[in-house]
């Protein structure tokens, strides 16, 4: 089959057709032009002859009756034809469907699958035989449930694997526990997931180390977000009890300075694995040894000083000493609920980074007039401020009680309370003013007071932005 191309004239004379590319496109016209002269000349002698038989041949009307009536048949089938073709074949882009017709089926893609559905972590104990893992994720698929992550804890006896699914709300925790165990699980644990569940193991406890090397004051919140919501005790050498490993719910861990971290965890029992990444982790936070980031902000009173916020540390305990004793006994009964004598026996643990993180205040010759402190205490997070006397009423205690709230929500740590005295109005006036949702519980004179913050995150600075006093 010859081919032959229209050519469109150009000025560019990379592109002006050669002597050849014309001679054929005149040869193409040429041809074109004969065939449509000689099917005029066909057309004028059919019809003479037709003519000629209609009027000088016998069967005149009868050849024209005929003709109409195949005419007629061929439009009638040209319509069946083009109307069952409309019902049958593939209809058009956006075209509405023809009456009658039956109602054809939504399209559907692969993220359909995934809409009414929920996130469930499941975690159950399985022989270490061939086919047992087979087995339980082979229910989960007749269930129409989507294994989403997976990571394997190898026991002595066996093995506790740990799913991360996406199962159709239909199917209720119950359900989901009845399904594994059927598949020969058992010592099942299910509980709803997030989003946030389904990150990389591996990546997640690098990125916790990132943060631990960089804080020692995020080693609690670090095993809190490894291992979900447990309780974490630290105990000195004399104080140090059990034998380090795991026991059920209870997983100890030796410090190299002779303490001992005590985690428990009612919901699920640790595993070796779980005690193996902690490990590593404690390990790496002894290695670096006490380190507190440099981080500062400049602060404005109204009086016109120039005062820095700073994280604090047991650098720090000489100048914090030195504020203690230039405070009135009131000011120190109200922060310690106890003899102002033991103030100073305090200060070890508050400044001591594995604790939670300390904050201060401090003069541009280094005199420290405010502390504020905040201690991790399992899922949420106890907040204090001391003001020396000279210093109070200037906004100090409530701007240390911001950037703490704000540090504790960034550690995930969505609650804080302050215990104090009912009568310790200051505080009270405090908490009330960072415009998060407030709990109060009261116990013979002590007062207890708790605030939400998340409902309360945008108002709260960042924790080490420059700003004036208030």
């Amino acid at each position: 089959m010859e081919h032959t191309e229209q050519l469109t004239p150009t000025t560019d004379p990379t592109t002006t057709p050669s002597r050849a590319q014309r001679r054929g496109l005149r040869n193409h016209r040429w041809r074109r032009d004969a065939v449509e002269l000689s099917a005029v000349f066909l057309s004028v002698t059919a019809a003479d002859l037709v003519a000629k038989l209609v009027v000088h041949g016998p069967d005149g009307p009868a050849v024209l009756g005929a003709s109409a009536v195949a005419l007629l048949a061929t439009a009638l089938f040209h319509t069946w034809w083009a109307h069952r073709h409309q019902l049958h074949g593939p209809p058009a882009p956006d075209a509405p469907a023809p009456p009658g017709a039956p109602e054809a089926e939504p399209l559907r893609g692969p993220l359909h699958d995934f809409e009414g559905s929920t996130l469930w972590r499941v975690r159950t104990t399985v022989q270490d035989s061939p086919g047992s893992l087979a087995r339980v994720c082979a229910a989960l698929a007749g269930r129409q449930v989507n294994i989403v992550s997976m990571q394997s804890h190898p026991l002595p006896t066996g093995a506790v694997d740990e799913f991360f699914v996406r199962a159709p709300r239909s199917l209720n925790r119950a359900d989901l526990t009845a399904l594994v165990a059927g598949a020969g699980g058992h010592d099942i644990w299910t509980g709803p997931a997030d989003a946030h569940d389904l990150v990389d193991v591996p990546t997640h406890v690098l990125a916790l180390a990132t943060r631990t090397a960089l804080d020692a004051a995020e080693l609690p919140i670090a095993l809190r977000q490894l291992f979900g919501q447990c309780s974490i005790r630290q105990y000195p050498g004399a104080a140090a009890r059990g034998t380090a490993g795991v026991d059920g719910h209870v997983m100890r861990l030796p410090v190299p300075s002779g303490e001992l971290i005590e985690l428990t965890r009612p919901q699920l029992p640790f595993t070796p694995t779980e005690f193996a990444r902690a490990q590593a982790l404690v390990e790496l936070d002894t290695l670096l040894g006490p380190r507190v980031p440099d981080v500062r902000a400049r602060l404005s009173v109204p009086a016109g000083a120039e005062l820095t916020v700073r994280r604090a540390d047991a650098a720090d305990k000489a100048a914090a000493l030195a504020m203690h004793h230039r405070c009135s006994p009131e000011t120190l009964r109200k922060r310690y609920h106890g003899p102002v004598r033991d103030a100073d026996r305090y200060l070890d643990h508050l400044l001591d980074a594995r604790h939670g993180q300390a904050l201060a205040v401090e003069t541009a010759d280094g005199r420290i007039v405010a502390l504020g402190h905040l201690m991790w205490d399992d899922d949420s997070a106890e907040v204090a401020v001391l003001v020396e006397d000279a210093w109070q009423r200037r906004g100090l205690g409530l701007d240390l009680m911001r950037r703490m709230s704000a540090l504790a929500l960034e550690a995930g740590v969505e609650t804080v309370y302050a215990v104090t005295q009912s009568s310790n109005t200051g505080l009270i006036a405090t908490m009330r003013r960072l415009a998060a949702p407030l709990d109060y519980e009261v116990d013979e004179g002590t007062l207890v007071i708790t605030a939400h913050l998340a409902e309360a995150a945008e108002e709260l600075p960042v924790p080490w932005q420059t700003r004036p006093g208030r």
